[in-house]
């Protein structure tokens, strides 16, 4: 359906031509009309979606800078004060005399420690750590491009939506114009006492139909456009107009299946994804179980021990330390068990995932191809109907034809037209289908 262009966007195209129109002027122009890829930029930027799993990548990110960090020293720093009820004193008897001297300067005393630790040997925990959050980060990733492949697509059914939507209004627009001309016709006719009176309800009857499903259709546009909005994340209310084509790439459809199947398990983020999965579960597995190997660590010390005894209140100590956790009633074998059987689920899933990508993109060349055999005989048929509604009318003009007839044939016009519109819509939609099933929408 053809809208009528506000004067401040004609204005605002006008001044985009002159060489002394403004940036402003010139984005405003050009913003006048929304394309397919202006309409995936918007809902790039507004998607709650998206947004949600760009932030899942930096959280996969940081998780693995902090499994790296787990190869640097640490180094923890403590204090604190004591008090005493009574203070504890150091006692030394010799000869028959007893050396009595307090231990800390008063009631009370304070202690500080500063240790530096730096593993030396984990037994693969920290190092399969980090390779199994590596490999979450890169799931991650490609999660967040699935994600925006499948937000194109679902943008690209909502504005595909609109123009179906419009369409439908205008060959509904159109389809009152012919009943109403038609119903002129016989109204004249009847007055001149050439036709029945039913022919008159007849074609007024037929008339209310049409405007009933005009009326039907213009709610249905209103709708395809507050669905488009929501999913750009714009207002609902919004009326933008939309280009009446789609520009899309047909050379997909030109390759053979076997072709489209392999460059789609190729190409595929969820298959990454779920792959990237399974191996980090795995690598999980590995690193749980390290905990069962001696851990050793190197580690230095400096401690400030407030006294009167010592002969000094601050030490510096280094040294080499081990743990063995010899027994723990099965827990770390039980929790690297579970990790690795989901990793064994997450790679069953993966070959199940293969064979619906498989199943889908057969799924999209097939309705391509069905549609374009569509297109053939629905411009066929579109011109028939318009032709055999021209000439029915005319013959019913010359009280040659039925009224009948008449109505039939703006009938077959209607679905001719709808047709027609429908295989145009639906071959655009198969072929972003078809890319988004191979990997490259």
């Amino acid at each position: 359906m053809m809208r009528t262009v506000p004067l401040s966007i004609m204005m605002a195209s006008i001044l985009a031509a002159c060489p002394l129109a403004s940036a402003a002027e010139s984005s405003s122009a050009s913003a006048a009309v929304e394309t397919l890829e202006y309409a995936w930029q918007l809902a790039a930027r507004n998607d709650h979606g998206l947004a949600a799993m760009l932030a899942e990548v930096e959280s996969a990110r940081s998780t693995e800078q902090a499994a790296r960090a787990a190869r640097w020293p640490s180094l923890t720093a403590g204090a604190g004060v004591t008090r005493f009820d009574a203070a504890p004193e150091f006692r030394f008897g010799a000869l028959g005399t007893i050396l009595q001297a307090p231990i800390f300067p008063g009631d009370d005393y304070a202690a500080a420690n500063l240790q530096l630790t730096l593993p030396l040997y984990t037994g693969g925990r920290i190092s399969r750590g980090i390779a199994a959050a590596h490999q979450a980060s890169l799931g991650a990733a490609e999660m967040e491009r699935a994600a925006r492949s499948t937000l194109r697509l679902d943008v690209a059914e909502s504005y595909v939506g609109v123009l179906r939507a419009r369409r439908l209004l205008h060959t509904a627009q159109s389809s009152v114009a012919s009943l109403s001309a038609h119903a002129s016709d016989v109204q004249r006719m009847f007055e001149h006492e050439l036709v029945a009176r039913n022919d008159l309800l007849a074609a007024r009857v037929a008339l209310a139909n049409a405007e009933q499903q005009r009326v039907h259709a213009e709610n249905g546009v209103e709708v395809a456009y507050a669905t488009y909005n929501r999913r750009l994340g714009e207002p609902l209310d919004r009326v933008p107009e939309l280009a009446d084509t789609i520009m899309v790439d047909s050379t997909l459809a030109a390759e053979s299946i076997e072709v489209l199947v392999e460059r789609a398990l190729k190409n595929r983020s969820e298959i990454g994804a779920l792959a990237a999965q399974a191996e980090a579960l795995a690598l999980q597995s590995k690193s749980e179980r390290g905990a069962l190997l001696p851990q050793f660590a190197v580690t230095g010390n400096y401690t400030y021990f407030d006294n009167e005894i010592l002969d000094r209140k601050d030490f510096t100590s280094i040294g080499i330390g081990v743990t063995w956790s010899l027994f723990d009633g099965g827990q770390i074998r039980n929790r690297s068990a579970a990790l690795r059987s989901a990793s064994s689920a997450a790679r069953r899933r993966l070959d199940d995932l293969q064979t619906r990508i498989s199943l889908e993109v057969r799924q999209a060349w097939l309705d391509v191809r069905e549609a374009r055999a569509r297109i053939e005989a629905a411009r066929e048929a579109a011109a028939q109907a318009d032709e055999n509604l021209r000439i029915t009318r005319k013959l019913y003009r010359a009280e040659l034809g039925t009224n009948t007839q008449v109505l039939d044939a703006v009938t077959l016009q209607v679905a001719a037209r709808n047709n027609q519109d429908n295989a145009l819509l639906d071959e655009s939609m198969a072929l972003l289908r078809l890319a988004r099933a191979v990997g490259e929408l």
